[in-house]
């Protein structure tokens, strides 16, 4: 069943060194017609663990909006859609949202293979595309997408050398790796591109092994690996696949020496007995310098309540909060900015601005609208997340821990 529902969200946009501020209490509650942000999220499906992260940051942030002065005096409303995890899906319902709700805006889908279908539709009918999660930018040519994810142009190279930097930092770097990881696009090309900066740095690909998105027996493939016996186990991760691969060598009385986790549902990893000192890729964790930011620490303590009441494992936000959270400070960012709802008058703006989010300033004049790579490891310590290089964003105190 396709659900739909409205969503209230957040306020805080920096823009362009303009810091657009919110006295509550003193300014005009929004009123006249609603404007409508649509969009789709993988409220079912294997993606569904991660893209409940991005539901509830929209729900504070449109609320917030909305006790605030809305965007240019009006309500927010955002028309919500279930993609079930399915690109084909998703396409579907981004037309739904475009012919049939008459959006005024767009806001991407969870997940890589979401957004291309999203981006699609949007590129047809000439709406802007603002997103959060995607993966593979050399495939991202519509000129009216804007990625919240800041991968940089080239992450299937950028993203492993920064692991293999931070290992390449401790007592005793790692000489060989096992690559496992899903079909999932953005997980694919990624865990292709750590095989071959592996190669390149010297360090002998043990094991490269592809399985199926949505895969669930995970018991021939943790064989294998326990086999193979690397001294760092890479784990093309959406979701719970770390996890389930975790239990599976545990059956095999293994525990990997060092294990990353590419795209993981942070919770069930930071909180298993399991992944104790797992690896994972990030922009944000919920900690010191990223809090600095007064907008980031509001967010936290908003986020805090509202996770727990959904059942969340785990309720510090992360990258894939902090990385929705970003999104809408973008769009935020544009509509205050140019005062306009026209998809080519924003798109036109973001091109020509940077805006500073939670997660870090963005620039949108790189290739593909893409700019710096704000790539982080962290690493799970005592029941959380931590940032442990580059040692400029670790948390306080912290540092790479071996396994």
């Amino acid at each position: 069943m396709i659900a739909s529902r409205k969503i209230p969200g957040f306020t805080g946009a920096f823009a362009a060194g303009l810091v657009v501020a919110f006295v509550l209490g003193a300014a005009a509650a929004p009123s006249g017609p609603p404007i409508k942000i649509g969009g789709t999220l993988a409220l079912t499906g294997p993606l569904a663990a991660t893209a409940l992260l991005h539901k509830i940051t929209a729900e504070i942030y449109v609320e917030e909006l909305n006790r605030g002065q809305g965007l240019l005096g009006r309500p927010v409303e955002w028309i919500l859609l279930d993609d079930q995890s399915k690109a084909e899906v998703t396409r579907s319902l981004y037309e739904k949202l475009i012919t049939v709700d008459k959006v005024d805006l767009l806001m991407g889908p969870y997940a890589t293979g979401g957004i291309i279908a999203a981006m699609g539709v949007a590129q047809r009918y000439q709406k802007m595309l603002i997103h959060h999660s995607f993966g593979m930018p050399h495939l991202a040519k519509y000129d009216m997408h804007f990625p919240a994810a800041p991968f940089g142009p080239e992450p299937n190279r950028t993203v492993p050398g920064i692991l293999f930097d931070a290992l390449a930092a401790t007592a005793n770097p790692p000489k060989t790796v096992a690559i496992v990881t899903s079909k999932f696009p953005s997980a694919q090309f990624q865990s292709s591109g750590a095989r071959d900066v592996a190669a390149q740095r010297g360090l002998k690909v043990a094991l490269y092994l592809e399985y199926e998105f949505g895969t669930r027996d995970f018991g021939p493939i943790a064989a294998r690996i326990k086999d193979a016996n690397a001294d760092l186990l890479w784990v093309g991760a959406l979701g719970l696949d770390g996890n389930l691969v975790l239990e599976e060598l545990k059956r095999l009385d293994y525990t990997p020496r060092r294990h990353y986790h590419l795209f993981p549902a942070p919770g069930p990893l930071a909180t298993a007995p399991d992944a104790k000192r797992a690896l994972s890729h990030t922009f944000f964790e919920e900690h010191p310098p990223f809090t600095n930011n007064p907008a980031a620490a509001k967010f936290a303590t908003l986020y805090h309540g509202r996770a727990a009441k959904a059942g969340v494992p785990y309720t510090n936000v992360d990258t894939q909060a902090a990385g929705s959270y970003a999104a809408w400070q973008m769009l935020e960012a544009a509509v205050i900015a140019t005062k306009s709802l026209d998809d080519k008058v924003l798109a036109q703006w973001l091109r020509k601005n940077q805006v500073q989010t939670i997660v870090g300033r963005f620039r949108f004049d790189g290739p593909n609208n893409y700019g710096d790579d704000l790539s982080r490891v962290k690493q799970v310590q005592d029941g959380k997340w931590v940032v442990v290089w580059p040692k400029e964003f670790a948390a306080p105190g912290a540092r790479l821990l071996p396994q």
